[in-house]
């Protein structure tokens, strides 16, 4: 999996495809999406396209969608075993592939559930229709449940972190048993981290206020090395070993979320920054999804 990545939540379908034609021409060769991002038909085409172009080939690119699981506390429908092979067949048809590089279980809402559905992802993947298969959003206790079931442990699991939330103890746990963390919403304490009309989160109003201030110590350190807060935040996660997929609509801001590897943050910077953690993600309006499986 390449390191950095572009990720597409809360890009419109109608525009998704501009951005990954920009993201695969500056370099990018990671394109992150989801059935519930409603977007996997405009970045199908642009994959598609771009292929034929000769941009890149299918080989050269990393593709991860996620599966929805439901949630009847939300008006929907939970799905089961017997939907996700349906469920990864539609979006590979809007993706215009024949597998996905990674497939994820897109959160848990509970422990019984994501056992049923944990196993039908594994069949899946033996079938050829994803290479590899993860969860997103699980906790430890979500991911114990399946090892002691006796399946097979995801690859990977994508999880919101960035300085202000860290989990250390569920990335520990994901080291210790070979599952890779995935980090998402790396940019959370920047000011402009979904900051347009409609873009909700559970994010405390101080918090863009703090990050406005001239003494903002991801602005210092976006100082000190003649880069962009953002490059600071993504290269934390880098040197942590966390690929990223930060997302971006515009071409400049692309190639500068890719550009992490001409500096880099000392010992002392890690460490200060490693002091910033404040508990739980805040990335979805409804909570740190992360609570939902301890029901």
């Amino acid at each position: 999996m390449p390191a950095v990545g572009l990720g597409t939540y809360l890009i419109d379908d109608a525009d998704v495809g501009s951005v990954v034609d920009d993201a695969l021409r500056l370099g990018y060769r990671h394109v992150d999406t989801a059935e519930g991002y409603g977007n996997e038909a405009g970045i199908g085409a642009s994959l598609a396209a771009a292929i034929g172009a000769g941009v890149v080939t299918r080989d050269d690119v990393f593709v991860t969608t996620k599966l929805f699981p439901g949630n009847p506390e939300w008006g929907q429908a939970a799905k089961t075993s017997a939907d996700v092979a349906e469920s990864l067949e539609a979006s590979l048809e809007r993706l215009q592939l024949d597998a996905v590089d990674l497939y994820l279980i897109h959160a848990s809402f509970g422990r019984e559930q994501a056992l049923d559905l944990w196993g039908a992802m594994l069949e899946v993947r033996d079938r050829g229709l994803a290479r590899h298969v993860g969860v997103s959003n699980f906790n430890v206790d979500t991911l114990e449940a399946i090892r002691h079931s006796g399946l097979e442990a995801p690859a990977a699991n994508q999880i919101e972190l960035h300085p202000w939330s860290q989990k250390p103890e569920l990335v520990a746990y994901l080291h210790e048993h070979n599952i890779t963390p995935i980090a998402y919403s790396s940019l959370v304490p920047l000011s402009t981290w979904r900051a347009a009309d409609g873009q909700a989160s559970a994010k405390q109003a101080e918090w863009t206020a703090e990050a406005e201030s001239s003494d903002f110590v991801f602005a210092d350190l976006a100082r000190r090395h003649e880069v962009s807060e953002a490059q600071v935040l993504l290269r934390w996660a880098i040197q942590h070993g966390f690929p990223v997929i930060p997302k971006s609509t515009k071409a400049d801001r692309l190639r500068a979320n890719l550009d992490l590897f001409g500096f880099e943050l000392t010992d002392e910077e890690m460490t200060l920054m490693d002091s910033l953690d404040r508990g739980a993600g805040v990335a979805w309006q409804s909570g740190d999804p992360l609570t939902y499986a301890r029901r």
